[in-house]
């Protein structure tokens, strides 16, 4: 019989990689990794909990098979050139520093730089052994064998409905670059940033997903995954139930790392980067919708009476940045029916910033014939700040607010009594404490459901802009959670479900005082205005009348 080479397997070049570099030994998940890169079919996702070390152990894949065949040509994309260089740089230390690849140190008259390089042994090509390019670089022009695309979806280029179609455009890209043969391959490395990911819509092209959460399932979870998750896992789950929800991989995060890892990233970000679990895109569980909204400018003085929704595809919002989810959009109204008339009032919610990074929020709302119209909503840093103060009372005077109100849970009314002075100094208006009891993802989406199944939300396309533009100086991994149209369409009835919801409650909190004075259908209230108006011409034209009979019967006397 045969033997095998110990080094045919590539768990053990990993091992012996791990000692190189002073780790310690693999860990479980990590050698399963290591199992399926090797065995994987022509077209496969690998996707691990942040922080497993994928990248590291796929770079030491990419020098086993260098070292199995040195006439392999290798391309690395990232979603950043700096990010493909890395892993490019990282494969050739591996091969200047273990004495088991010297063989494949290249002559001094060979290519040998971050962005390409060839190794001893490769033949005369076009191509070299191993080049590194960001998604968005030159592609073609270079053939390849194996394609590692690596954390090709990052936030930076997903957060947008336009980012996301984009980047699903450049990866048609690899078919062109990959030689056809039956050994070549393309291995996706990543972690999904969206619930609409781009490794879920790579699964109806034939791509082969193995998922490695940080967590074993729980039960209930199990079938949101499918055949995805990692057979090994499955199987330790189904030979002892009790491990459930326990860590995967406890030598890397351990219970507590994890419980602190959740906190931080809020309950959908943490199955998202953790669990690997994209099902929290389903309809039902995010009742919020973008398409539900009526987008148009929106004028500080007046609105149409009557704003008509409409979905049809020439009445869609292009020219605006959408973070909603996939297949979901910004509309025009369809039409605008009735007369431009001043509002029947504005209101504008504070939401003081409760805990270490959030903002202090604020939504500025007018009402007219039972539809609302937003023409400003943000966050201000600064906590309590005069700074801060200052900014809210000059935007509730710039936007002529009649009626303010402030989220008291936090610190026990203590922002109202630090605002109050601001405002009896620069803007009098009527402010008004708001307490919650009733679970804030419930409160939230009780409130803005409804009106926005009705069609009376309108919001001015500058604050959309406004929106994206102000959470860009935030870290680009946790910028979109700040954002306002983020929030809404993510949140769900779970309690902890978003990380950050403060622009969001804002909204809710200024659209629930007008809830009552919104029962009035658009229609009858533009008829009563009508007759309204119909009397007072007709009262007009019967003091005119008798003017002009009083007139004559003067004349007729002289």
């Amino acid at each position: 019989m045969e033997t095998v080479h110990p080094l045919k397997d590539f768990r053990n070049f990993l091992f012996l990689v791990w000692k190189q570099l002073a780790l310690p030994e693999p860990t479980k998940v990590q050698y399963d990794i290591a199992e399926y890169l090797q065995t994987s079919g022509k077209r496969s996702i690998i996707q691990a909990f942040r922080g497993v070390g994928k990248s590291y152990i796929t770079s030491a894949y990419v020098v086993w098979r260098l070292m199995l065949d040195p006439d392999l040509k290798i391309m690395v994309v990232s979603a950043s050139k700096e990010r493909a260089d890395a892993f490019s740089m990282f494969t050739q230390r591996l091969i200047m520093e273990m004495p088991l690849l010297a063989h494949l140190i290249p002559d001094k008259d060979q290519l040998w730089s971050r962005i390409a390089f060839n190794v001893q042994g490769s033949m005369a090509s076009h191509s070299p052994s191993v080049k590194s390019v960001g998604i968005t670089g030159q592609l073609t022009g270079s053939r390849a064998d194996l394609i590692i695309a690596d954390d090709i979806e990052v936030p930076n280029n997903s957060q947008t409905q336009q980012m996301r179609e984009k980047l699903t455009t450049l990866v048609t890209e690899f078919d062109a670059v990959l030689k056809p043969l039956d050994t070549s391959k393309i291995i996706y490395l990543g972690t999904p940033q969206t619930e609409e990911s781009l490794y879920d819509a790579l699964q109806d092209k034939g791509y082969v997903t193995r998922i490695w959460p940080s967590r074993y399932p729980k039960a209930d979870q199990v079938n949101r995954y499918g055949d995805r998750i990692a057979p090994s896992l499955m199987l330790e789950l189904e030979a002892d139930p009790s491990i459930e929800w326990n860590p995967t991989d406890p030598m890397r995060f351990d219970e507590e790392d994890l419980i602190e890892r959740e906190l931080s990233y809020g309950r959908s970000g943490y199955a998202l980067q953790f669990q690997l679990d994209t099902s929290l895109s389903d309809a039902d569980r995010h009742p919020l919708k973008l398409k539900d909204l009526i987008v148009m400018s929106v004028d500080g003085q007046k609105a149409p009476e009557k704003p008509i929704h409409g979905t049809m595809s020439h009445l869609e919002v292009k020219d605006v940045p959408n973070l909603g989810m996939r297949g979901d959009r910004f509309y025009e109204p369809f039409k605008l029916s009735g007369d431009w008339v001043d509002y029947t009032g504005s209101v504008m919610a504070i939401d003081p910033s409760g805990r270490g990074s959030d903002e202090t929020s604020y939504c500025v709302l007018k009402m007219l014939n039972g539809f609302l119209y937003c023409p400003d909503i943000g966050g201000v840093e600064g906590g309590y700040s005069g700074q801060t103060l200052e900014s809210l009372v000059d935007i509730a005077k710039k936007n002529q607010v009649n009626y303010v109100l402030v989220e008291s849970n936090f610190g026990d009314g203590m922002f109202s009594e630090l605002i109050k002075p601001y405002f009896t100094k620069s803007y009098p208006v009527t402010l008004e404490e708001v307490r919650h009891s009733k679970q804030k993802e419930l409160r939230i989406i009780d409130t803005l459901e409804p009106v926005m199944n009705q069609h009376r939300l309108v919001i001015d396309r500058e604050v959309i802009q406004k929106d994206y533009d102000s959470i860009q100086k935030y870290p680009n991994d946790i910028a979109q959670r700040y954002s306002l149209f983020y929030q809404m369409t993510r949140i769900t009835k779970d309690r902890g479900a978003l990380a950050h919801d403060d622009r969001l409650d804002a909204l809710a909190m200024a659209t629930a005082y007008w809830v009552e004075q919104m029962a009035g259908d658009a229609d009858e209230l533009m008829r009563e205005r009508h007759g309204e108006l119909l009397d007072l011409e007709l009262d007009k034209f019967l003091g005119n009348l008798n003017t002009s009979n009083v007139q004559t019967s003067s004349n007729s006397w002289i």
